[in-house]
């Protein structure tokens, strides 16, 4: 690729293949982590997804301490923590104590969907009032507060999110459409945007994050990281098997049957429809599939033209050893400096 290529991060839902027990892709993830570190990536983020049998990415501050614990270097974060499920004085709490624990290394991502359906959403919030509050901004202040301050006389001001003497690592808000780019700009974070599932163009969402940006005290200038889904493997033939079972643990999600990440055995045998087929030729464009030169010229030119700063790549595989190879044959054709 280039002599110093854009950086570039992995997103870790934990897969859950068909045929393991689910527990066993906490420890996947951790291998992962490691094979990720030794091979160059800037950054390691784990999503907050529930009650979806695919992923068991339920936990993410908890694998955040996990996997910094299993590394040295790589920078850990939330890709990220749904804000509105969780008290903000909490996740302040929280990613205090991580950055306590693993100085500049931690980051902070924010979002403010659910992560899963409105009845587990529900159950993680306890009122239909708070569902179907519309408060990020309110929320994402009360956050910035406990480490900054409350105004005088605000009822939350004598309390002390510790430990007070460690900061609040760098946020990121994340999104999937207009407005998580928009408050990104208000608020003066860094922004990633969801290119692995999201339908907008990237190009535009981000520009517009630009052009918007209003400095803060903790970010001066803009910073985008675009999320992409990629899988890559040394022959076009089996990376095309791989992604088609991807693909139909899509179908089975959208559809509403998930279930485990089924094998390229499952999906050659699975009676696709034609509707099915096109449902799949329709998603096809959000993951970038073939060869590490094929999937490497692909996610580079996707990322110039979004003018993204930076990329971030999520892949889902049955086999945790031909998903570890797909990010070290991605790292090696990018040009990472193995660590």
């Amino acid at each position: 690729m280039t002599a110093e290529p854009m950086p570039l991060s992995v997103l870790d839902l934990s897969p859950v293949p068909t045929g393991s027990r689910p527990s066993q892709a906490l420890h996947e993830t951790l291998e992962l982590a490691r094979t990720a570190e030794a091979a160059g990536y800037h950054r390691y983020w784990l999503a907050e997804h529930h009650n979806i049998p695919s992923v068991v990415s339920t936990s993410p501050e908890v694998m955040i301490a996990a996997v910094a614990a299993a590394t040295s270097s790589i920078r850990v974060g939330s890709g990220g923590i749904m804000l509105p499920n969780h008290s903000p004085l909490k996740v302040a709490e929280t990613f205090r104590v991580l950055a306590g624990l693993y100085p500049d290394r931690i980051d902070l991502g924010i979002g403010r969907a659910p992560g899963t359906d409105q009845r587990t959403a529900l159950a993680l919030r306890r009122s239909r009032e708070t569902l179907g509050a519309d408060d990020f901004p309110e929320q994402y202040a009360e956050l910035r507060a406990y480490a900054e301050g409350f105004p005088s006389g605000h009822p939350f001001a004598p309390i002390s999110a510790q430990p007070d003497d460690v900061p609040l690592p760098p946020v990121w808000i994340l999104g999937s459409s207009t407005y998580g780019g928009q408050a990104a700009a208000a608020l003066g974070t860094g922004f990633a945007y969801a290119g692995h599932f999201g339908t907008l163009d990237p190009a535009g969402v981000i520009a517009s994050y630009r052009e918007n940006f209003q400095p803060s005290d903790h970010q001066t200038s803009p910073h985008a990281i675009l999320a992409l889904a990629a899988i890559v493997s040394d022959t076009e033939e089996r990376a095309q098997q791989l992604a088609r079972a991807n693909a139909l643990s899509m179908l089975r999600l959208r559809s509403g049957r998930p279930g485990p990440l089924p094998s390229p055995e499952e999906a050659e045998s699975y009676p696709w429809s034609e509707g099915e087929l096109a449902a799949v030729e329709e998603w096809s464009g959000l993951v970038s599939v073939g060869t590490p030169e094929q999937v490497a010229a692909d996610l580079l030119h996707r990322a110039k033209s979004a003018g993204a700063d930076e990329l971030i790549i999520t892949t889902n595989i049955h086999n945790p050893a031909e998903r570890r190879r797909s990010f070290q044959l991605l790292a090696q054709e990018w040009g990472l400096k193995p660590r």
